[in-house]
C-alpha cells in the first residue's frame, strides 16, 4: 500500500504558498509605492493644507462635525430603543380613528421620536401595515424629523443668539405636516400608495434589532452629517463672498437656492441646523426653508419614501411637500422672525 502511494511534487507546495506570499508582495509593494509618492510631494501636499482657504475649510468642517455629532448619536441611540422596544400597536391605539382629527395628533406625536428621517419612514410604514389611516402616518413621517426634542435642541444650540428660530421651525414643520396629513386625506388615492410589505426587523431578537438599528443610522446618519459639513466647508472657503452675497441679499432668490440646496445635501435632521448656522450670509427665514424643507423632502427621503410606499406616491408627495414647506417657511418667517 505504501509503495503505491505518490508522493507530490516538490515545488507543489511551495508554489501554493508562494500565490499568497505574491499576493502579498504586490499589495505591499502598492503600499510602498504610495508611502514614496506621498514623501515625494510632501512639499505641494504641505504648501496645499497651509492655504489659507484650505485653513478655513477645515476650520468649519471640523466645527461642524463636532458640533453636531453629539446629538447625533444621542438621536441614533433612542431611535433604535424606541423603534425596538416600544410596539408598534401603540401608536395605532393612541390616535383618534376619525381622520381629520388623527392628523395633527399624529404631527404632535411625531415629539417622541427622537430620530431623523431616516427612522421616521419605516416607523410610518408600520403604522400604515397596522391599520392607521395614511393620512396621519404621513403627518408622522414629516413632523417627526423636524420637531423631536433632540432636534429642537439641536436647533437652540446651533442659534444661540436667536431663540425665536427653534419656535419657528417648531411651527412651520408642524404646520406643513398636518396640512400634508389633511391634503392626502383629500385629494390622496390608494392605489398610489402602495403598503410596506414587512417590518424593519423581522426574525431579529432585541439585542440584534437595536444594534442593528444603530449601525444604520450611524452609516446613514454619520456619512450625510459628514457630506453636509463637507459641502457647507466647500461654500463658505471656496465659493466667493460676492456671490454668496449677491444670492443672500436677494430674498426670493435666497430662499430659493437654500430650499434646493436642503434637498440636494440630505443632511440628517439632527445635524443640519450647525450646517444653516454656518450659512451666516443668509437671512434667518431663508434658513428655515433650509432647516423646515431638508426633514421633510431630500435625496435619500425620496429614495426611502419611494422603497417604502412606491414610486408613485414619492414623486406626487415630493414635489407637493416642497411647495408647502416653502410657503410655509415664507409666512412663518414673516411673522416669527
Amino acid at each position: 500500500m505504501s509503495t503505491t502511494t505518490k508522493a507530490a511534487p516538490p515545488g507543489a507546495g511551495r508554489r501554493a504558498a508562494g500565490e499568497p506570499r505574491g499576493g502579498r508582495f504586490d499589495s505591499s509593494l502598492g503600499l510602498i509605492m504610495l508611502l514614496v509618492l506621498v514623501v515625494m510631494a510632501q512639499g505641494p501636499i504641505r504648501r496645499a493644507l497651509s492655504a489659507p482657504v484650505t485653513q478655513s475649510w477645515m476650520t468649519v468642517f471640523v466645527a461642524v462635525v463636532l458640533q453636531a455629532l453629539p446629538f447625533l448619536v444621542l438621536g441614533v441611540l433612542l431611535s433604535a430603543l424606541i423603534a425596538v422596544f416600544v410596539p408598534p400597536s401603540f401608536f395605532a391605539r393612541a390616535l383618534p380613528r376619525r381622520p381629520a382629527l388623527a392628523v395633527p395628533v399624529a404631527g404632535v406625536a411625531g415629539a417622541v421620536l427622537p430620530g431623523c428621517e431616516c427612522a421616521s419612514v419605516p416607523v410610518a410604514g408600520v403604522l400604515v401595515r397596522r391599520g392607521v389611516t395614511p393620512a396621519a402616518a404621513l403627518a408622522f413621517v414629516l413632523s417627526a424629523p423636524a420637531i423631536n426634542p433632540i432636534v429642537l435642541t439641536a436647533t437652540a444650540v446651533a442659534f444661540p443668539r436667536d431663540p425665536e428660530m427653534v419656535l419657528a421651525r417648531f411651527v412651520a414643520s408642524l404646520l406643513v405636516a398636518c396640512a400634508m396629513g389633511w391634503l392626502w386625506q383629500r385629494l390622496g388615492r390608494a392605489d398610489w400608495l402602495r403598503p410596506p410589505a414587512r417590518p424593519s426587523f423581522h426574525g431579529h431578537g432585541r439585542g440584534a434589532a437595536f444594534w442593528a438599528s444603530v449601525r444604520h443610522d450611524v452609516m446613514h446618519a454619520g456619512g450625510f452629517l459628514v457630506v453636509g459639513a463637507m459641502a457647507a466647508a466647500t461654500l463658505k472657503a471656496v465659493v466667493p463672498a460676492s456671490r454668496l452675497h449677491g444670492a443672500a441679499d436677494d430674498p426670493v432668490v435666497s430662499i430659493l437656492a437654500l430650499a434646493v440646496l436642503a434637498v440636494l445635501l440630505s443632511i440628517c435632521s439632527e445635524a443640519d441646523a450647525f450646517v444653516a448656522a454656518s450659512l451666516s450670509q443668509f437671512s434667518l427665514t431663508a434658513r428655515l426653508a433650509f432647516l423646515v424643507v431638508g426633514p421633510m423632502i431630500d435625496l435619500k427621503l425620496f429614495a426611502m419614501q419611494t422603497g417604502t410606499f412606491g414610486r408613485g406616491f414619492a414623486l406626487r408627495f415630493a414635489p407637493a411637500t416642497f411647495v408647502l414647506a416653502l410657503l410655509m417657511s415664507v409666512l412663518v418667517g414673516a411673522v416669527l422672525l
